[in-house]
């Protein structure tokens, strides 16, 4: 299989999807100086940890993520660098290396783009549960376009971030590379 770049990552205890925001602290030296280098290239990468801690000695990583874009940072009154992260595209990890500071850095073949499919009536349902999430959750989750609601990868997404769903499951679904299939798997874990 071929490799389309190399990406550093900064693995985590969560799974982050496209779309989807995290807050972050950095403090480590290894990731300041990704965040540091993350404007000179393809920036960085976001993976959940299979095995090992966030701090410390280097973790194992999953081999699906996400890229992300810092959408905002800050300084916190203790001195640490705090960032605001959204998932961008999707990769998947062929190979990893360590570098001397620790940084974990992978080699990577980006994944398909979703297609801009629309709902199917099979999975409609799963639009009026993420309407009412919304409504629950606040306008910072809500649609910049009502027809966003009835794009099968929106919803997907969307639910995948919002749902209470186990990290694992999040993984599964940020395999698949059909949104019709990750609406499917969303759906069978329904109660």
């Amino acid at each position: 299989m071929s490799v389309d770049g190399s990406l550093p990552l900064f693995p985590l205890h969560t799974t982050l999807v496209p779309g989807a925001a995290v807050g972050l602290r950095v403090f480590e030296r290894r990731y300041l100086d990704l965040v540091r280098d993350s404007g000179r290239g393809e920036g960085f990468g976001v993976c959940l940890i299979l095995d090992g801690q966030e701090v410390g000695a280097p973790a194992t990583p999953a081999a699906y993520g996400v890229q992300v874009r810092i959408e905002d940072f800050d300084v916190g009154a203790d001195g640490v660098l705090q960032l605001r992260l959204r998932g961008t595209r999707r990769f998947h990890v062929e190979r990893t290396r360590v570098r001397d500071n620790g940084l974990v850095v992978a080699d990577v073949r980006w994944c398909e783009e979703d297609p801009d499919d629309e709902l199917r009536p099979q999975h409609a349902l799963l639009a009026t549960v993420l309407g009412h999430i919304i409504e629950q959750a606040g306008e910072a989750y809500a649609p910049a376009n009502p027809a966003l609601l009835d794009q099968a990868s929106w919803v997907g997404w969307r639910l995948a971030e919002l749902l209470p769903l186990s990290e694992q499951q999040r993984l599964q679904l940020l395999q698949l590379d059909d949104p019709h299939q990750r609406l499917q798997q969303l759906l069978g874990w329904m109660p």
